[in-house]
């Protein structure tokens, strides 16, 4: 069984601890903790790794956010891999910091990376695992928050919900969707 596993951010060293780049640093925690190494290939930076039998690719799309259904597109079909085993890892500001929620569809609520993953691959029939960043801003700076970097306390929390996200990225390749929605969920 092959997944593509996305972690959704921005490529470059001011986006490089930012809130929108929760995806980039979970895969990253996730490569360093399994030994596997990046490549830089076709719009992405690329890695592999094993767990139970399955074969996970990992990705990190080097097109930036806005345009992140290009490099989703692409190794979805250079991979053969179908959309209900695809997993996006993204931020959420609608849901506190440190909370996670699988879905197996939805909307993009706003977020453009997720829209143009929508709009390039046919549709929201796709799953997502959406990463709380929490919404502590002011009305109006909601770009400034999510390109902006974790304050120290979330930065000593980051591990606790980094590690939960692996574990429901390996439970959605196990024991599926639903049951890793239903054990992991908050």
């Amino acid at each position: 069984m092959k997944y593509l596993i996305v972690g959704l951010g921005n490529i470059g060293p001011e986006y490089e601890l930012t809130r929108h780049n929760i995806g980039f640093l979970t895969l990253d925690r996730l490569a360093e903790k399994t030994g596997a190494d990046w490549t830089s290939d076709r719009l992405a930076f690329k890695t592999e790794i094993k767990h139970k039998g399955r074969t996970l690719h990992l990705i990190k799309p080097t097109t930036y956010m806005n345009l992140s259904g290009k490099a989703v597109n692409y190794w979805m079909k250079e991979l053969n891999v179908s959309k209900g085993n695809i997993l996006v890892l993204v931020d959420d500001v609608a849901i506190p910091f440190g909370k996670l929620r699988m879905r197996a569809k939805g909307s993009s609520a706003g977020h453009n990376g997720l829209k143009n993953i929508e709009a390039l691959c046919g549709g929201q029939d796709y799953p997502r695992l959406r990463m709380g960043i929490g919404d502590d801003f002011p009305k109006g700076r909601q770009v400034d928050y999510v390109l902006g970097r974790f304050t120290q306390n979330e930065f000593d929390e980051l591990p606790i919900m980094m590690d939960k996200a692996i574990e429901m990225i390996f439970g959605f390749c196990t024991i599926g969707i639903s049951q890793t929605m239903t054990q992991f969920n908050d």
